[in-house]
């Protein structure tokens, strides 16, 4: 046996605006990404918002790619200052295609 709710009239929670900027490439990426889940950019945000509150955090992982982190680009640095002073050489090999 199944049962299903139906609730008369309809939910009478406030609603408020809330504005913020984002890139427009990304803003239109994302709109298209809503539209070919059936959602709208308000929705998506929504499920956003009521996911973070219920379980009181950012619902995914946020990181930096390590490519950028300051250890790194200080390597890059050294090896690109001991390319163009001839202290190390580049090599050309089969494992990345050109």
């Amino acid at each position: 046996m199944c049962y299903h709710l139906i609730r008369k009239g309809s939910d009478n929670m406030a609603q408020t605006l809330v504005n913020f900027r984002m890139d427009e490439d990304l803003k239109k990426d994302m709109e298209e990404t809503c539209r070919d889940l059936g959602l709208n950019m308000t929705t998506a945000f929504t499920i956003f918002a009521k996911k973070m509150t219920r379980e009181k955090r950012i619902p995914f992982d946020v990181s930096v790619d390590p490519f950028y982190s300051e250890e790194n680009m200080n390597y890059l640095k050294r090896v690109i200052s001991d390319i163009e002073s001839g202290k190390a050489q580049l090599q050309k090999h089969d494992l990345i295609e050109e």
